[in-house]
């Protein structure tokens, strides 16, 4: 079965290099018509160019695809609204969504400025909510959308030096849990990409061999599948090297304590068998997360009857 995206329209934020770049050129490549977002900033945020995402647009454009350079920034609500519309203008519609664009401020959080902390939620987590909020009505209209969060396992499993781009991935990861759930009667699919790729965001800190293995079109593949028609659903795609996982926030069957005087006390003994991950499972949403303790209550209080 091959992926193919002709008729389909993509957006994909920050596209004028690394990752970005290869997610627009690969779609493009497989039929779909693509806006290329770049604000043309460094890794830290600063400055802008507009050059970057025009010169992915034109490589398009020469090997016979169908793009437009946006420099839209993805913080800023009305220019992203702007850009959807640009992308209907032209097309009549948007497909695919992938939220690519990000920043890096990387300190201990002892020595991290918080202005720092804000300015990479503000990319990583609000530039996901504007690009997704200004593409959502138009999918539920048509029926169909497929979004891409960029995640990473700096958010899913902590990175030193990382609090401020580990709090905005993790972030990502939640809303994408919630908006699966709400565009499913849509065939609106929302997925995670967590990847590991040698960008400018890696530069000197890896060794050479390390940074060829980990080229960002070995990453492209999960991409592509979660922009697809038969797209999963609230899937987290780790993806590096050519290597493909899955990761899942999981939950322990865990154990009913009841409330007393000496519950502190009997959790801490205990701790250990909360934590058994023997018999773990995936909740379908936080609620049947509250559903397992009330059962377990409600299980505990019959045994006791």
């Amino acid at each position: 079965m091959s992926i193919d995206f002709k008729g389909r329209v993509a957006i994909v934020t920050g596209a004028g290099g690394g990752l970005g770049r290869q997610h627009a050129l690969a779609l493009a490549a497989r039929g779909a018509k693509v806006v290329v977002n770049d604000l043309g900033g460094s890794v830290s945020g600063t400055g802008g160019d507009g050059g970057a995402a025009q010169a992915v647009a034109d490589q398009i454009r020469k090997a016979g695809g169908e793009a437009i350079a946006s420099t839209a920034s993805v913080t800023d609500f009305g220019a992203v609204q702007a850009m959807v519309q640009q992308a209907v203008d032209a097309w009549g519609r948007v497909d695919i969504l992938v939220n690519n664009a990000g920043i890096l401020r990387d300190k201990t959080f002892a020595k991290m400025d918080v202005e720092d902390f804000r300015g990479v939620m503000e990319v990583h987590v609000m530039g996901a909510v504007h690009c997704t909020k200004a593409v959502w009505a138009l999918m539920i209209a048509q029926k169909y959308g497929r979004i891409v969060m960029t995640t990473s396992s700096s958010g899913l499993y902590g990175n030193f030096g990382q609090s401020n781009y580990g709090a905005a991935k993790m972030a990502l990861a939640g809303l994408m849990q919630t908006l699966s759930l709400e565009g499913t009667k849509h065939d609106i699919r929302v997925n995670c990409l967590a990847p590991t790729a040698a960008t400018r965001m890696t530069e000197g800190l890896m060794p050479d061999e390390v940074l060829r293995a980990l080229r960002p079109e070995a990453v492209v593949p999960a991409m592509l599948v979660m922009a697809s028609q038969d797209a999963p659903n609230r899937t987290i795609l780790c993806a590096g090297a050519g290597s493909f996982e899955a990761a899942h926030v999981t939950l322990t069957r865990g154990l009913h304590l009841g409330l007393a005087p000496d519950t502190p006390e009997r959790l801490a003994e205990r701790l250990a068998e909360v934590c058994d991950r023997q018999g773990e499972s995936v909740p379908h949403s936080g609620s049947a997360q509250g559903a397992q303790e009330v059962a377990l209550a409600m299980t505990a209080a019959g045994a006791g009857g």
